[in-house]
């Protein structure tokens, strides 16, 4: 174990601070525009959702690099992971091409969240900028994929947090707009607020500058070299390399998106309940996507370093390795949960001195504390099982436990006359929730002890 987590740790901590500098962009967003107009504030709220749901199901796809290229690495074949790049590189952009068109026509997530005629309308603008944001993303997810796969997370977590370094005075810039007087002019130069728009603007000029960066980082850097990187152009895109990105990816992405929307989904459901209990909901979401950074960065590592074993033929370094990342993993979670719960009156008193709310988000903590072991189990198991190229049973794990247990049977708790009264709101939505992922955590790590068997036998 000692010698697992010597391996894992130097892999994950970057990815931990570059996942909460890319969490700190919708941070930087609702902070200033909570104090701009309470409008924007809602049209925000309803463009990130519609923006995460589009764009994280993409990004799943694009992220089929990662098992990929770790594998091409283990083993050696440095010129056919560099291969898998441009093709990589390719997939990113047809996928940008679907994905700009739905942010462009959002009628269907403008019927679901039925917004005011005004609100709507920002709702369009700040998606039109997106629009222009998410291949930039996109490609962007691609030098991430490969730079994890590869054993170099600091090179993206530098680009990740120069990145929300530019994000917050752009969006200060954009938002509440800037008269600068030009000596010798008669008339200032004048940048106009634009709200809630000008938090997508924003983001797409720091998006496509992180773009800008890797291609710099990819051509000047030797170590790129040695993948046949520092070519002048794209390989043509190949349709057995772009079917196999495919098999892998389309799973991927359809895997985070049941993940995302039963999340969202459940946020939708428990909003009509009241207004305290969507709010109490709202700290409950917020601590557990920032406790999620932690088990997140140790998948990642931990999944790189799987993959890299697996294309070496090393099996027995690879199942090591993969147990002892989920192992740490669940019980880092353990702690983590039990310290949030029993610090939870001092934690959400840093959220809100409203005791109504506080008193809607209370019960819930237990909960997160089962829901955050649950999630730790699952996504640990879920991306060794990806550095296999195990991902179409885990999808079908997937929409069975999030789906069926944790949205459908939390409807079902809440709607119910024969559940305690303290299930009866967010609670229930909660504790089915929890309950649906330990179970798809149980059901991976199994289908991953079954995975370690064949792979046994079969050498």
């Amino acid at each position: 174990m000692r010698d697992s987590l010597a391996r894992i740790l130097p892999m994950a901590w970057p990815v931990l601070i570059g996942q909460l500098a890319v969490l700190g962009f919708s941070t930087v967003d609702t902070i200033l525009i909570a104090r701009f107009a309470a409008n924007d504030l809602a049209a925000l709220s309803v463009g990130t959702a519609a923006y995460v749901s589009v764009f994280v199901g993409l990004m799943g796809v694009v992220l089929a690099i990662s098992p990929i290229a770790g594998q091409l690495f283990g083993a050696g074949k440095l010129h056919e992971a560099g291969h898998q790049v441009h093709q990589a590189l390719w997939l990113a952009l047809g996928m940008s091409v679907l994905g700009a068109a739905v942010l462009l026509l959002p009628g269907p997530f403008l019927d679901l969240a039925n917004p005011t005629p005004d609100v709507a309308q920002k709702v369009r603008g700040y998606l039109g900028a997106l629009s222009f944001s998410l291949p930039a993303s996109l490609l962007f997810t691609v030098y991430r994929g490969f730079n994890s796969a590869v054993s170099r997370p600091k090179a993206v977590m530098s680009i990740q947090v120069s990145g929300l370094l530019l994000k917050i005075p752009l969006s200060m810039l954009f938002i509440y707009g800037w008269s600068l007087p030009l000596p010798g002019a008669g008339q200032p130069w004048v940048v106009p607020p634009q709200g809630v728009v000008g938090c997508g603007w924003a983001t797409a000029i720091v998006m496509w500058s992180q773009v800008a960066i890797a291609w710099l980082v990819v051509h000047r850097d030797p170590f790129y070299a040695r993948f046949g990187l520092h070519q002048g152009g794209f390989n043509r895109p190949k349709r057995q390399s772009i079917l196999r990105l495919l098999r892998l990816g389309g799973p991927m992405g359809a895997s985070i998106l049941i993940e995302v929307t039963g999340f969202t989904s459940m946020a939708f459901l428990i909003s009509r309940q009241s207004a305290q209990a969507v709010a109490g909901h709202q700290l409950a979401a917020n601590l557990v996507s920032l406790m999620f950074m932690v088990p997140l960065a140790l998948a990642n590592g931990t999944a790189t370093l799987v993959a890299q074993s697996v294309g070496a033929r090393d099996f027995a370094q690879a199942r090591r390795l993969g147990w002892h990342g989920v192992q740490s993993g669940v019980a880092l979670a353990m702690v983590l949960g039990a310290s949030v719960y029993f610090g939870r009156e001092a934690i959400l008193g840093v959220y809100t001195d409203n005791p109504a709310i506080i008193a809607a988000a209370m019960p819930l903590l237990v909960w997160v504390w089962w829901f955050h072991i649950g999630d730790a189990a699952q996504t640990l198991a879920n991306f060794v099982l990806r550095s296999h190229h195990i991902t179409f049973l885990p999808l079908v794990c997937f929409a069975v436990s999030l789906w069926g247990i944790g949205l459908f049977g939390g409807y079902l708790v809440t709607h119910s006359t024969w559940a305690p009264m303290e299930l009866r709101g967010a609670a229930g939505y909660w504790a089915m929730s929890a309950v649906g992922l330990v179970v798809v955590g149980l059901l991976l790590c199994s289908l991953l002890a079954w995975v370690h068997r064949q792979e046994t036998h079969e050498n």
